[in-house]
C-alpha cells in the first residue's frame, strides 16, 4: 500500500502560513512565497537581535558621556580610571546611575579622580 501524504504536507504548509499572518499579499497567503518571506523575516530577527544589543551599548555610551560633560572629563579617561581603580560597574549600570541618581554618579566620578 502506497504512502499518501496529502495531509502531512497541508499541515505543514498551515503552520506556515501561520508564521507569515500579516504580510501583505502572496507572501501571506502563497506557500512558495510565504516560505522565503519567512526564511529572510527569521534571518532580519536574528540579525536584529544581535544589532539591539549593539544600539544599547551605544546607547549607554552616549549617556555618560552626557552626564561626565559638567565633570569635565572625557567617556574615554573616565572608563580607563575606573578599569585602573577596578571597579567593577558595566556601562549599563553606570547610565542608570547617571540618569537616576546624578549625585551618585558624582561621588563615582570623583572616587575615581
Amino acid at each position: 500500500m502506497r504512502v499518501k501524504r496529502g495531509v502531512t504536507s497541508h499541515r505543514r504548509h498551515i503552520r506556515l502560513l501561520a508564521k507569515a499572518r500579516g504580510y501583505h499579499g502572496g507572501r501571506s497567503k502563497l506557500v512558495k512565497q510565504a516560505k522565503e518571506a519567512t526564511i529572510h523575516a527569521g534571518a532580519d530577527a536574528y540579525r536584529g537581535r544581535k544589532e539591539k544589543k549593539r544600539q544599547m551599548r551605544s546607547l549607554w555610551i552616549t549617556r555618560i558621556n552626557a552626564a561626565l560633560e559638567p565633570h569635565n572629563i572625557s567617556y574615554s579617561q573616565f572608563i580607563n580610571k575606573l578599569k585602573s581603580k577596578n571597579v567593577q560597574l558595566d556601562r549599563k549600570i553606570l547610565s542608570q546611575i547617571a540618569i537616576e541618581n546624578p549625585e551618585a554618579f558624582a561621588d563615582i566620578v570623583k572616587k575615581v579622580l
